[in-house]
């Protein structure tokens, strides 16, 4: 192990797999920051919605509703 060959090898392998890590690493952090920015932005909100879809969120809301009420009042569905 104190072969100087050996030594500097794997040195500059382990800083290669550092480097790679870290460049790995940034990029992730960087498209978070990405999406972040767009939801921030509001980029995704302006996309229309048909009376159709309204009214199946109003119907999917009230089953909620109904189904937390029935929890509340200890009944099994």
């Amino acid at each position: 192990m104190s072969d100087p060959t050996t030594l500097i090898t794997l040195a500059s392998a382990s800083l290669a797999g550092l480097s790679i890590a870290t460049f790995a690493g940034l990029r992730g952090w960087q498209g978070w920051l990405e999406v972040r920015r767009l939801e921030l932005s509001g980029a995704g909100r302006r996309e229309t919605r048909s009376p159709a879809g309204d009214m199946i969120e109003m119907a999917d809301l009230r089953e909620r509703v109904r189904k937390l009420e029935s929890i509340a009042a200890v009944i099994d569905l």
